[in-house]
């Protein structure tokens, strides 16, 4: 290595210090240390194949990926003894999941999303060539439950593949599950499926007194979640969690491998799930639950702040803590790493946040107001 590459590695290295206190509109907590497990990096390590049945290639932590699931699978109530799951590349491939065993089960399917789903949403539908319809969202960014009533109604013929937001991407709406199962009970429509996607709010309602139905205990069929977002990783990583009976008539055996197919990729991260495992182990339900409290506590004050400031600012519920402003000036952008969507920004009060950082942004943000 030269010494200019050695300098544009430091240059990089402080840009990154520099930026990750103000990085405040995406939902990652950035304050984590997985120190203890950078001695594994000296192997090529291989998760290939599913994590329950194995594989040829023994260099893997199937075995931890396991315990981390399990954990998972408890945090969203899934039902003992038919589920299944696995740690993906994050929340993108987790939806996917999802959608896949959905189209595979119902393969004249429809799926119906709102217009606050998350962006690769609509990518995932194009590439595995799945019919679906866009539903009107409410101003607070939750499902418009009457225009999806009214399409259900018209197309009540194709069985309905339900795409839910636990916690949309702008506003951190959640959409009712119960309110869903409902209306397909009123339509007498009985042949559906449920996908949630709870990149955040997956470790977020587990924690808290007055969860929204968000889970399998409410309806769910499958359930992504994100690893690097609540809990922190270096690695874009997540949860997908999937009733196993619906599982079992997708899977496919590989003689080469010695594995079954049952994933999305083949070859996959055997950092990520060992990471997820040892943060779990590390802060365990007590250490969630503080962080859970602590986050949601910042949530508040940002709300305070902003508002005592003059800007307009609110929660979609008390369990989030994607806090929306209207859209802020672009020099406002120059300082602070945040996520604009037409008329509204927002942060999420994720660590390293806390109230200095809060009161440092309204301050800027109203000086740029006035500039």
């Amino acid at each position: 290595m030269t010494p200019e590459d050695q300098r544009r590695l430091d240059e990089l290295y402080a840009r990154f210090s520099e930026l990750r206190p103000r990085s405040i509109g995406y939902p990652c907590n950035q304050t984590f240390d997985y120190a203890p497990l950078f001695r594994f990096l000296e192997f090529s390590s291989n998760n290939l194949g599913d994590p329950f049945a194995g594989s040829n290639y023994r260099l893997n932590t199937h075995q931890f990926e396991r315990e981390a699931v399990e954990q998972f699978a408890r945090y969203a109530q899934a039902p003992e003894g038919d589920w299944w799951g696995y740690v993906t590349n994050g929340g993108t491939e987790g939806n996917m999941y999802g959608l896949y065993v959905a189209r595979e089960l119902h393969p004249n399917g429809m799926v119906y999303f709102s217009e606050d789903t998350h962006y690769s949403v609509a990518k995932i539908l194009r590439l595995q060539h799945t019919r679906n319809i866009m539903i009107k969202s409410q101003p607070n960014g939750q499902l418009d439950y009457d225009d999806l009533r009214e399409t259900l109604r018209i197309h009540r013929d194709v069985p309905p593949i339900i795409f839910a937001n636990i916690g949309s991407t702008m506003t951190g709406a959640v959409d009712d599950l119960a309110k869903i199962r409902e209306i397909l009970e009123d339509l007498a429509i009985g042949e559906h499926y449920i996908h949630a996607d709870c990149a955040l709010s997956g470790m977020i309602l587990p924690f808290v007194e007055k969860p929204q139905p968000w889970n399998f205990a409410h309806g769910a069929d499958s359930i992504s979640i994100s690893g690097h977002k609540f809990l922190g990783c270096p690695l874009p990583c997540g949860i997908a969690l999937a009733k196993k009976h619906n599982v079992d008539r997708i899977a496919r055996s590989v003689e080469y491998v010695g594995a079954l197919d049952t994933t999305i990729s083949g070859s996959r991260s055997a950092i990520t799930p060992l990471m997820m495992w040892y943060r779990l182990r590390e802060l365990g339900d007590h250490g969630i639950r503080q962080l859970v409290q602590r986050c949601l506590g910042l949530a508040v004050y940002a709300v305070e702040k902003l508002r005592s400031a003059g800007i307009e600012a609110w929660r979609h519920d008390e369990n989030s803590v994607t806090v929306v402003f209207p859209r802020p000036p672009e020099s406002l952008r120059e300082k602070w790493v945040i996520a604009p969507k037409k008329k509204i920004g927002h942060l999420i009060t994720l660590p390293p946040m806390n109230e200095a950082v809060i009161d440092e942004f309204v301050s800027d943000f109203t000086a740029a107001l006035k500039a």
